[in-house]
This record gives C-alpha cells, sequence and structure tokens, in this order.
C-alpha cells in the first residue's frame, strides 16, 4: 500500500501543470517599507574614482521610481499571458521533487522543430517573452526554420526549487533539462545558448549545453553556442587539429578552416602567447570575488532591495549592454530575483566555481554543433601579440571587465566537435537576446539545417501539440487575451533617465499614493502602464513554500512568501 501511494505522489508530482503569478500582497508591502527607510551612503565632493559605481545620483532616482510609479501588480499581469507551467523531478540526492517552472510554446507551423533555450544565468526564462514570436511564428516560415519553444528557469532561480546541498549542478541540471523534453513528448531537440557563454558566471550557460551535447547525443542531435570558451588545440589530444592551427597560425593565413578575421580577432582581444600554461576562459567579472561563501552574499542582498538593485546595475554594466534599459525592465530585473531571495542562486554560482564537473566525454560519434563568435569593434586598436619561439606555446586570453572582448576561433571546436555551422558577428555579444536576437535564431537555424539533410529524427511528429500560446490566459483579463500568433503587447518605450527628485533618503517614512498602494486583493483597478519595455517584462519571481497544483490554472504564491 505504501509503495502504491509513493507511486501515486511520484506521478502527481510529473503531472505538468500551468502555472500563474501572484506575489503576495504583505511581501510587496514590505518591499515598499525597506525601500522607504533605504539609507544610501555619502558621497564626497572630491572627483569620483572610477572604481567606485554606482553613483548615487544613478540610484536614488531608481528607488524613488520603485516606490512612487513602479506597479508590479501590472508586470505580474503581463508576464501571466505567457504560456508557464510547472513539473517535478526526481533526483537521486532529493527526497522531495525538484519542480522546475518553463515556458512552452508549440509553433503553428507544420516544419517547426523542437528547441530548448537555455537561458542565460541569472536571468529568468520569463525574460524572454519576446524571443516567441520570432522563434515560433516566424514572417517567412519557409526560409526560416520554426522552433517548438521551450524555456526553462533553472533551479534555484524564480520558480524552479533549489538543488539540495551537495549535488552535482551541472550533470543534475542537464539531466533535468533532458527529462523535461522528452516528458513534453520531444524525443529528438536542438540545444541554444542565449548569451555568451564565456562571459556566463562560472561559464554555467556553456557548461549546460556542453554537457548536453557530450552526454545525451541520442536525443540532443544539435548544439548552438555563441562565445563559447573554446581553448585552442592541443598537441597531445588532437594532433591533427593541433597542426592545423599551427600551421594556420604560423603563415597567418586564411587556411584550413581559419580565415584572416580569426586573426584580426585575436589581436582586437589581447592574447600573450605562454608555454606551459593551459588556457584559462574569460571569467564573468564578479567570479574574482572569490565565490568561496555565498551567505555572504545571501545576508545583504535578501535583506536590502537596493542592495540588490545595485548588484543588478552592476551585472548589466559588466555585460556591456549597448542599449538602455528602461527603469521598469531594471526594477523587474531586480524583483524577479528580490522576491524569491537570490541566496539560491548564488549558491549555485558558488558551487559552480569551486566544483569543477567532467563537462566533456568520449563519445562514439563527436557531438553536431554550431558557433557563433563575435569579432569585435573594429575601431579597437589591434594589440600585437608577443613572439615566443617554440611549438606548443599556449594562447591565454585575457580581457578587463569593460572593453577589449574575449575570442577564441570556432574551429578550435573541432577538437572535440563537428561543426556544421558558423557565424562570425560583427562587434561584441553584449546582451544579445535583447539587443540582436536575430543572431541567436539565425545560429540555431544554420544547425537545424544541417542537421536536417543527412537526418530526420528531427522533423515533424504525429504527436499532439502539449500547450498553445492561446489557450493560457489570465483568468480575469479577457481583455489581455491574444492569439500565439501575434505581437507582444506594446508598452510606451522609456529610456533610462532619472525621474523627477522626489526628496531626500533617510526619511523613516514615505506616504504612498493611490496609484502605488498595493491591496491584499487580486482584481485591483487596470492603471496606465508605468514606463516599460514593447514585450512582456523581462522577469519573474520565484518560488515559494506552498504546495503546487491544487488549482490547475492558478498557482497563486500568495501568503507564502516571506523574508
Amino acid at each position: 500500500m505504501a509503495a502504491e501511494v509513493e507511486e501515486g505522489a511520484a506521478a502527481a508530482a510529473e503531472e505538468i501543470k500551468p502555472y500563474k503569478i501572484h506575489v503576495s500582497s504583505r511581501y510587496l508591502d514590505l518591499t515598499k517599507q525597506k525601500l522607504e527607510v533605504t539609507r544610501l551612503p555619502h558621497e564626497h565632493d572630491e572627483p569620483r574614482s572610477t572604481d567606485w559605481w554606482q553613483p548615487k545620483s544613478h540610484v536614488e532616482p531608481l528607488i524613488d521610481f520603485w516606490l512612487e510609479q513602479y506597479s508590479w501588480r501590472e508586470e505580474e499581469d503581463l508576464l501571466n499571458l505567457l504560456p508557464q507551467f510547472r513539473t517535478g523531478f526526481t533526483i537521486p540526492s532529493s527526497e522531495a521533487p525538484i519542480r522546475i517552472h518553463f515556458i512552452h510554446i508549440r509553433s503553428p507551423h507544420a516544419n517547426a522543430v523542437p528547441l530548448l533555450l537555455i537561458p542565460p544565468f541569472p536571468f529568468s526564462n520569463l525574460s524572454f517573452g519576446h524571443l516567441i514570436k520570432p522563434f515560433t511564428d516566424p514572417e517567412d516560415a519557409e526560409s526560416n526554420q520554426p522552433f517548438h519553444l521551450v524555456i526553462p528557469s533553472l533551479p534555484g532561480l524564480g520558480f524552479s526549487d533549489a538543488l539540495p546541498n551537495n549535488t552535482a549542478v551541472i550533470s543534475s541540471i542537464a539531466d533535468i533539462m533532458d527529462s523535461l523534453m522528452k516528458r513534453l513528448s520531444y524525443s529528438y531537440y536542438l540545444v541554444t545558448n542565449a548569451s555568451a557563454g564565456a562571459a556566463s558566471p562560472a561559464e554555467i550557460d556553456y557548461k549546460l549545453a556542453s554537457y548536453l551535447s557530450t552526454h545525451y547525443t541520442d536525443s540532443c542531435l544539435g548544439t548552438h553556442f555563441i562565445s563559447p570558451p573554446l581553448a585552442q588545440p592541443k598537441l597531445m589530444e588532437t594532433p591533427v587539429e593541433w597542426a592545423k592551427w599551427s600551421i594556420a597560425r604560423f603563415f597567418q593565413a586564411p587556411v584550413l578552416g581559419y580565415r584572416s578575421e580569426d586573426f584580426s580577432a585575436l589581436k582586437r582581444s589581447g592574447y600573450v602567447r605562454r608555454s606551459k600554461k593551459p588556457t584559462s576562459p574569460v571569467q564573468f567579472g564578479l567570479n574574482r570575488l572569490g565565490l568561496t561563501e555565498p551567505n555572504t552574499f545571501a545576508y545583504a542582498l535578501c535583506d536590502s532591495p537596493t542592495g540588490l538593485l545595485v548588484f543588478v546595475m552592476k551585472g548589466l554594466r559588466l555585460l556591456g549592454p549597448r542599449r538602455e534599459f528602461t527603469p521598469t525592465e531594471v526594477i523587474n530585473f531586480t524583483q524577479l530575483a528580490w522576491l524569491p531571495g537570490p541566496e539560491s542562486a548564488m549558491r549555485l554560482w558558488a558551487h559552480c566555481v569551486q566544483h569543477q564537473e567532467t563537462i566533456g566525454k568520449k563519445t562514439a560519434s563527436r557531438p553536431k554543433i554550431g558557433v557563433t563568435v563575435f569579432l569585435g569593434d573594429e575601431q579597437e586598436a589591434p594589440q600585437e601579440a608577443p613572439q615566443e619561439e617554440g611549438e606548443g606555446a599556449e594562447i591565454e586570453i585575457t580581457k578587463e571587465e569593460e572593453g577589449i572582448h574575449s575570442y577564441a576561433c570556432p574551429s578550435w571546436a573541432k577538437a572535440r566537435s563537428k561543426v556544421l555551422y558558423v557565424n562570425r558577428a560583427p562587434g561584441k555579444a553584449g546582451l544579445l537576446a535583447w539587443e540582436r536576437p536575430e543572431i541567436i535564431a539565425a545560429g540555431v537555424r544554420g544547425l537545424a539545417t544541417a542537421i536536417l539533410k543527412p537526418d530526420d529524427r528531427l522533423r515533424p511528429s504525429t504527436a499532439q501539440p502539449v500547450a498553445i500560446l492561446e489557450e493560457v490566459v489570465t483568468d480575469n483579463d479577457a481583455a489581455l487575451e491574444r492569439p500565439a500568433s501575434s505581437a507582444p503587447v506594446e508598452r510606451s518605450p522609456a529610456l533610462l533617465v532619472p525621474p523627477p527628485r522626489l526628496g531626500e533618503r533617510g526619511l523613516p517614512h514615505r506616504e504612498h499614493s493611490d496609484d502605488t498602494a498595493v491591496g491584499s486583493d487580486e482584481n485591483l483597478a487596470v492603471k496606465t502602464p508605468s514606463p516599460g519595455f514593447a514585450t512582456p517584462s523581462p522577469v519573474h519571481l520565484g518560488p515559494s513554500s506552498s504546495p503546487v497544483g491544487q488549482q490547475p490554472q492558478q498557482n497563486v504564491d500568495d501568503e507564502n512568501t516571506s523574508t
């Protein structure tokens, strides 16, 4: 009897259930109270050091905007337009199922193929609602391959449960992702990153995609990497590829799979030749702080929404975007880390920094991949590499937090993989999903085209659709309904400019206007949207302690969110 109960509980946990967001009003009120009593540091009159960031003149207007103009309920309604689901997975190190939150949209086109899009850590999967239509319903579906799109939230972020302590992070997440695709009836699928793998904290994005490509070759038929942290071929490991690289490097010539753009980009990125020293991939700047104890950050950031806001602003600055985010976008990024608490993401990050898992393995057939790299800006002054005699000299890519970008030759990937598609894009990666999402789409489409020619396993099957966008809408907001093929909700753009000053920080209390007061009832009056961006907001909140799935059409994280 006990065995039957356990089997029934496991089956219930594995059920795929529609998901809706609703944050506790009490928690939103608590957030406002903490913002009201924020104490900002003093700034001196002498010129600021370039190391002092973020200036008070940038931070304080955003706090005022968060308090007086920003409305989470409006953002919540927009996010609930996306087809969200949650399902549980059993892993050996956890007694309870790990619940994973994900977006799933089936394309209306018959030639669509399944695609797993890994969101860049630590962004929320709900940050990518603007990618749905270009990937699932492109304007010319005959020329532009459409996809059935799955965007999961990584464990410990947003609405996905965290992994237990002392769990092998990369391998466990990869196994969950592969199981998720199969649970959605996708026996075969493609994978793509959505940002530069070399710039990912602890290279989490790259490692997940790489693990899937090498350990799940029976189901993951191809992987698209963006700026992967590749190392040059080594004589003892891959002598043929090492010989090709040595010849091309010696002559600085476009031969054997290398191009003149590769050598120009290496010079722009800045590199030094060092013998007997392994290449060290570029790390996200904050890795240099030494994430040996994630609770040091967690205690500070869990207690201060302002501290988390500045942390988010610093992260965005390090990634070097060329576009300015609106105040609503910046607060959304912060809210979707603040509401669930950033501690699980910090622990996942720290674990990946401290514990290196073996990602690659020898397989009967090499993984099929596509590679997109960025050549840098032409206006950057080339840096000549110092010459060093002797064979086997290593190239170590070095990078400052800003300015010079890293570069890895796409042909270096041939040492371990079968490269089917290469794109050398101009400029830098930046925040690709917001600035140049068409490059992500082009890369995975190029890979899909190359794989579909000899392999028909990706071709559409007779499986019934699991979720269509128009089937998942907000129950109480019929006016917000839109079909799957329609454009995202348009919102008035606004540059990230300081809103009007609303008073000095430090007063213990601030009066709430009628427009910003948050009630306990979900059905609040519709207000004018706060300045935001032209698609569903790029953020989402996280898991609560409440049980999931009691009401399949609306899962409410209401009164159980606590600090």
